[in-house]
């Protein structure tokens, strides 16, 4: 799935012409035009042929465009799912996906396009397994704004009561070898806090992270890029393995410590992480 960088996953309200315009010029790796909650109901319509235009015309790439449709439940669901089918669009976001049936309906409606879905409800989380195993789904990303008012949760340090959902997010990705995303930060007067929560993220395992603000998106590339110090280790690590494989010896040692398949491979996708950042530029 690493295929191109995704760090940074930015929210732009499609109704919004001078954002869409702007988006053209910022540093992130994928787009998100949306057409749910940053969208006033009586501008759907106009939110959606704005994010089909978008999507159609070159001046958002070469970041990945996606369009968020309004939840399945929604009168614009259906609206919203044939027009972003048959767009260029890269990815189908589909808000509000309580489990697998939900998931396979939101698969069926893209016609063929990548679907990533939020998972931002108790029930989502408990059935994040499943919905991650859905042929067609390629993305879960995490949706902690309404999980949160859903669970009734209190802020706490290190988002304590979120590290569950965040666990089996990211193991259930994992599982089914597809991309977890983490979720916003919304305190855009704390750059403090979004350099500790993107560093969490990171360290869980998650993609990259969700953002709804520009301002946010060096701080998440910077954090989710391999340093160049990491990208010189990786090969090393690779050229002791191969090395020892060559002189054939059994056990291959880089810095005193073991080295075996898994580093190997972590290594390497280390390494086409950073190609993939070079590449994009």
């Amino acid at each position: 799935m690493q295929d191109r960088p995704r760090r940074s996953v930015l929210y732009l309200p499609a109704s919004n012409p001078r954002a869409l315009e702007k988006a053209a010029t910022l540093p992130a790796d994928v787009l998100i035009l949306d057409l749910e909650d940053a969208v006033a109901p009586d501008r759907k319509a106009e939110a959606r042929a704005a994010a089909v235009a978008a999507a159609n015309g070159g001046t958002l790439r070469p970041r990945e465009v996606a369009i968020r449709v309004n939840g399945l439940c929604t009168p614009e669901a259906e609206a919203d799912l044939a027009a972003v089918a048959a767009s260029a669009a890269d990815v189908v976001v589909v808000p509000k996906v309580g489990g697998p049936a939900d998931a396979a309906a939101a698969v069926a409606a893209a016609a063929g396009k990548p679907v990533w879905v939020l998972v931002e409800t108790p029930r989502a989380v408990q059935s994040v397994d499943a919905i991650a195993d859905v042929p067609g789904i390629e993305g879960l990303v995490a949706g902690f704004a309404d999980l949160s008012k859903d669970l009734h949760l209190s802020a706490a340090p290190g988002r304590a009561p979120l590290l569950y959902a965040m666990a089996r997010i990211v193991t259930a990705a994992r599982a089914s070898g597809i991309l977890a995303f983490d979720g916003v930060f919304t305190d855009l007067a704390d750059p403090q806090g979004l350099e500790a929560e993107v560093a969490q993220a990171l360290a869980f395992g998650f993609d990259g992270k969700t953002c709804i603000h520009p301002s946010q998106l060096d701080c998440v590339n910077r954090i989710f890029s391999p340093t160049p110090e990491a990208v010189a280790e990786a090969r090393a690590l690779i050229a002791a393995h191969e090395a020892a494989r060559a002189d054939g010896r059994n056990v291959a040692t880089y810095k005193g410590k073991m080295v075996e398949i898994l580093h190997v491979a972590e290594a390497r996708r280390l390494i086409a992480i950073a190609e993939a950042i070079g590449v994009r530029g």
